[in-house]
């Protein structure tokens, strides 16, 4: 399978530069994957596609302020820098703009020395390996030093840094928000769980594996670098009482399919667990946790896109993104959302 294959022309006034007034009121494209025939509503209708004994199941991951602008210590030249994951205590993987000047050894302060990151691990495709230097509690440093991840694709500047969380966020640690979940509110919630529909957590903090673009031509060649995911035993009995009674579960974003299906792909059935996903799914791939999925529109050649090509098909995701661009949908993080059903 090639890259090229997912490659789509997208207007530049189609991607969404800032969130809506309500996060509800964005557009829904309903997608029926069996035949492919697609329709077209509002999200805050979203409960007229779910019924009652439905699964839904959400990701928890709250976005920290991940990006941080530091001076070398040596050359006072300015670095930009992007906190990725936690691997132990104060040691961060990150992704480092002008990486090719960070070594090892290298001291970068942040904050006139709030915070220093002194680089003790160098790694291909602008991946440095920091360890943290500060006085104090970590998170209310970098609340005080980082700013919000925005992809760069967005150019306007956020006025309320909440509208790149989700309204259920609980456990730090997520470089970008698991968008599908931004057109939630708590009134739809409550309304959904009004009509018998079960909505449950996993967390899986989003990191390079969900937004790095794919790079080789050959896609089976790209590998996916590790996300950190947990799964707690009351999520593991409701959606294995669902499975076993032949229930629909439907995943709120790719972050909560992709925990799903790595949690069924190490183990038979769901569990309580957490560990590092690298799970990779384009065509071809056998879905063995979800039944449906709720999505936004993904960049081209990336590898959300290639996952619900694999779950709705190749010709039904191209066919609705072509009718998603006719009608002007908004895409990408802030944009327009999709149900992928049966």
């Amino acid at each position: 399978m090639k890259l090229e294959d997912y490659n789509y022309h997208l207007p530049e006034e189609l991607i969404a530069q800032t969130p809506l007034k309500t996060r509800s009121a964005s557009r829904l494209l309903v997608l029926n994957k069996d035949n492919g025939l697609v329709s077209h509503d509002y999200f805050n209708n979203i409960n007229n596609y779910l019924n009652k004994g439905d699964v839904l199941v959400l990701n928890d991951t709250s976005v920290i302020p991940a990006r941080l602008f530091g001076i070398k210590e040596d050359t006072l030249a300015t670095i930009e820098i992007l906190l990725l994951k936690q691997k132990e205590n104060d040691i961060w993987e990150c992704l480092v703009k002008k990486a090719r000047k960070i070594k090892i050894g290298t001291i970068i302060t942040f904050g006139n020395g709030l915070l220093k990151a002194k680089c003790i691990k160098v790694s291909p495709e602008g991946i440095r390996d920091f360890e943290m230097i500060y006085t104090g509690v970590f998170y209310e440093v970098l609340d005080d030093l980082g700013e919000m991840p925005l992809p760069p694709y967005i150019h306007e500047k956020l006025l309320d840094q909440e509208r790149y969380q989700t309204v259920y966020n609980k456990y730090i640690g997520s470089a970008a928000a698991p968008t599908a979940g931004l057109h939630f509110t708590k009134e739809l919630m409550d309304e959904i769980e009004s009509k018998g529909i079960i909505i449950t957590y996993v967390t899986l903090h989003v990191g390079l594996g969900t937004f790095r673009p794919v790079q080789v031509e050959d896609i089976e060649k790209h590998v996916m670098h590790t996300e950190f995911y947990q799964m707690n035993k009351e999520t593991a009995e409701i959606l294995n009482n669902a499975k076993a009674e032949k229930r629909k579960i439907i995943a709120v974003g790719t972050t909560s399919l992709r925990t799903l299906e790595t949690v069924l792909r190490d183990n038979p059935t769901f569990i309580e667990t957490n560990g590092w996903s690298d799970i990779f799914i384009y065509p071809g791939y056998k879905f063995k946790a979800i039944d449906e999925l709720i999505t936004n529109f993904h960049l081209p050649k990336s590898t959300l896109l290639m996952l619900v090509s694999a779950l709705a098909g190749k010709d039904n995701i191209t066919n609705a993104y072509n009718e998603a661009i006719k009608e002007k949908y908004r895409f990408f993080s802030f944009g327009d959302s999709m149900i992928i059903r049966k």
